[in-house]
């Protein structure tokens, strides 16, 4: 018999990239901007992407290590606001089991220099998958592959 049960969490991570709002917003809201650092393992292929970036819309990735466990993103945008906020809902699976549900709140400030950047995530751990600072250190990895992605812009 399988032991349900939900363990809940909240992390805020904070982040201060040098560009602009609109730059900045920019890189949530396409697809080929996202793809280029959302996603945690660099070696994992993304096998499925869809990406309609709006009220209403919705996400869906499928990454994994090659010949290994799908891990698979499904959102829906609930909130919008141009380069100030974005809220959706996601939940996540590792193959065919649903291992979390989450509700994630990023905002953008002007702020001197660039961009502060604050991501809230509130979730719903299921079913004896707690690895919460795990959720927390992969989205870290992708918030900093954001930034080098400013800083190599930068440079160039």
């Amino acid at each position: 018999m399988t032991i349900r049960n939900a363990k809940h969490a909240t992390f805020t991570i904070e982040r201060v990239y040098p560009s602009t709002p609109d730059r900045v917003f920019a890189a949530w809201s396409s697809k080929e901007a996202k793809t280029a650092w959302a996603y945690c393992h660099a070696e994992w292929p993304v096998t499925e992407h869809i990406f309609d970036f709006r009220v209403g819309g919705r996400e869906y990735a499928v990454t994994g290590p090659a010949g290994g466990t799908r891990h698979v993103f499904n959102a829906h945008y609930f909130d919008i606001v141009p380069d100030q906020r974005i809220v959706y809902a996601y939940d996540m699976h590792l193959d065919n089991r649903r291992i979390s549900v989450s509700l994630a709140t990023i905002e953008f400030f002007d702020v001197a220099g660039g961009t502060r950047l604050v991501l809230t995530e509130q979730g719903a751990f299921l079913d004896g998958y707690d690895d919460i600072a795990g959720r927390e250190e992969g989205t870290r990895i992708g918030l900093g592959n954001l930034d080098r992605l400013f800083s190599q812009q930068r440079a160039a």
